[in-house]
């Protein structure tokens, strides 16, 4: 096994245990000895476990964001954009369900970036350009749309939380029910929400390795 082939292996065992177990749950030689190696080639590539755990981190943070950024880079209304914007996540949590694990866990106090919450604020500022335009045609202030962003990006990533466990109703559902309260309030809420065509999933999100 090359040095290159040796680090990706690395990163797959750590994903695993860290998924599970969590990085303060995870020590270096439950790493080593599910990769088959020594604890020095482990602290060789990558220092130590923190050092693996931020490669993986910033690796499912990479594969995220730029499902939510394609999905966002289309042509279609704000509501098809925002459908669009749902299914990512939701296609990110049931295909790379061992990074989104990892990227809910706390981080540990030595991490100072790839917490949960920063992801949120991250994928947020990529949909606040959407409520401007909405705000703006609706008479709202724009200047608000920065919060509103944030509010509706947590509740999409809280819901994915509880889907991940229930995975049911079924996705394109949940996506759908999601957008129907985002858009419409409580006050307007449709009785039968559907998913645009536009908004249809796209090929799975596949593993971030």
């Amino acid at each position: 096994m090359t040095g290159g082939e040796r680090r990706e292996q690395l990163i797959g065992v750590g994903r695993s245990l860290f998924a599970s177990k969590g990085v303060e749950g995870t020590t270096v030689e439950e790493i080593a000895a599910a990769a088959g190696v020594s604890k020095p080639v482990v602290y060789e590539h990558f220092g130590g476990k923190e050092g693996l755990y931020a490669v993986v981190v910033d690796r499912e943070i990479a594969a995220l964001l730029g499902a939510i950024t394609r999905a966002l880079s289309g042509r279609g209304s704000p509501r098809t954009l925002l459908e669009r914007a749902t299914i990512a996540l939701l296609d990110y949590i049931e295909f790379s369900t061992e990074g989104f694990r990892i990227l809910v866990r706390d981080s540990p106090a030595t991490q100072p970036t790839g917490t949960f919450a920063s992801l949120i604020s991250d994928i947020a500022r990529q949909v606040e350009h959407l409520l401007v335009d909405a705000f703006a045609a609706r008479g709202y202030a724009p200047e608000r749309s920065g919060m509103y962003a944030q509010m509706l990006v947590g509740m999409v990533a809280m819901t994915g939380q509880w889907w991940l466990d229930t995975r049911e109703p079924a996705k394109e559902e949940v996506a759908a029910h999601l957008v129907n309260l985002a858009w419409n309030g409580l006050t307007g809420l449709e009785p039968e929400p559907r998913l645009s065509p536009r908004a249809r999933p796209r090929p799975p999100v596949g593993p971030a390795l």
